[in-house]
């Protein structure tokens, strides 16, 4: 199937499909004209790449976990052993932005709640609120 169709099929814009493929996370065929060829286990790929990425894994991570992912259907099953380290060490990234940004609105709530009652209304009214 050329770029067009895989994009259909996964809802992955073709420019995301050639980034990917710039990144090393696909591996399409060239056909003599150029074109890039994929097969169907692309699909598949595509959406672990999908997947990876909204559990917040960088593109060069997934590059990295992705031959050692299997797909039951339902989830992404780690076949390497040494995957899981590197799993538990991006958890553990995850888990400090969140923490460092829960942080942050915390601080600047502090700042909204401080604020006067007339520039809180001037605020809100702005807002449309």
């Amino acid at each position: 199937m050329r770029i067009g169709e895989l994009s259909r099929r996964t809802g992955v814009a073709v420019h995301l499909l050639r980034y990917y493929e710039e990144q090393g996370l696909l591996h399409p065929q060239r056909r003599p004209s150029g074109y890039r060829e994929y097969v169907e286990e692309d699909v598949a790929i595509v959406r672990r790449i999908r997947s990876l990425l909204a559990a917040g894994l960088s593109t060069s991570t997934i590059t990295t976990v992705l031959p050692c992912l299997r797909d039951t259907g339902d989830r992404l099953v780690p076949t390497c052993s040494d995957l899981l380290a590197d799993l538990y060490q991006e958890r553990d990234r995850i888990a400090q932005a969140i923490t460092d940004l829960q942080n942050s609105m915390d601080a600047l709530n502090g700042v909204i709640a401080a604020a006067p009652a007339d520039v809180t209304r001037r605020a809100l009214t702005a807002l449309g609120a």
